[in-house]
């Protein structure tokens, strides 16, 4: 799993079936300092609540394809928790 927050939507009028009622998302991940790291990813909202700014947990690969409600659908990324709080313990070794 990796942090990531939300940066946009994504519109798409044809989508690939059991993906439908399904958001995509526009997901910066983030490093554990909370900084941005890499590009910008699409990501599905596993949770139907995911929205602009707010802080979520993301999985990718085949993870991301079995927590969608339909398994086994075409996505890379999905965002599987929102987040509340981080509280980092320690430091990296």
């Amino acid at each position: 799993m990796q942090l990531g927050r939300v940066i946009g939507t994504v519109v798409a009028t044809i989508r690939y079936q059991g993906l439908e009622g399904i958001k995509l998302l526009i997901v910066q991940l983030l490093d554990r300092d909370q900084q941005p790291k890499g590009e910008p990813v699409v990501a599905a909202d596993a949770v139907a609540m995911a929205g602009p700014g707010e802080l979520v947990y993301v999985v990718a690969s085949r993870e991301a394809a079995l927590a969608m409600p339909e398994t086994f659908v075409p996505v890379d990324h999905a965002i599987v928790g929102i987040v509340d709080a981080v509280e980092p313990v320690g430091s990296a070794t």
